[in-house]
């Protein structure tokens, strides 16, 4: 099997799999990181979602073999280190406004949702109704009104 190195959470790993075996499942099989949750596995529910170079990615979309060695991959595990605090403000905007219900979807929400805002921080611009609807992780409890004031609260500290 060829080895495939790559950043995950701020560290260096490297694993021993398959070019064609799926993020999602080096991330929770082989490297025992669970935040990204497992839903459809083809892309669509995106409860898996997670950042690669900062940027929103599903990894069950994602073949590990397209991965370079300075790729970033954080999860939700990795999420408050990037702002060096306790808690992400959007993962406690998320708390502040008592947002989860059975919470299956929430690591990949709350990774698109700091995606969004920093995509929509570098066009230097406010957050829009637009953007809101733009983000596609599907919430099988229809949270999505919680969802939607979690993100602005969470865009406010950000």
């Amino acid at each position: 099997m060829p080895k495939h190195t790559f950043r995950l959470n701020g560290e260096q790993v490297t694993v021993d799999v398959a070019d064609e075996e799926r993020l999602l499942w080096v991330l929770r099989d082989v490297l025992g990181v669970t935040g990204p949750k497992y839903g459809c596995g083809i892309n669509v529910c995106k409860a898996c979602t997670s950042h690669l170079n900062g940027r929103a990615v599903n990894p069950c979309a994602v073949p590990v073999g397209a991965l370079k060695p300075t790729d970033e991959i954080t999860t939700i595990e990795g999420l408050a280190d990037t702002v060096d605090t306790d808690l992400h403000p959007m993962q406690q905007a998320w708390l502040d406004l008592d947002v989860a219900q059975c919470g299956y979807c929430q690591p990949g929400q709350i990774m698109a949702a700091v995606a969004l805002v920093r995509r929509v921080a570098e066009e230097n611009r406010d957050i829009t109704e637009a953007d809101l609807d733009g983000i596609r992780n599907i919430c099988r409890c229809g949270t999505y009104p919680r969802i939607r004031a979690a993100i602005r609260a969470g865009a406010a500290k950000m």
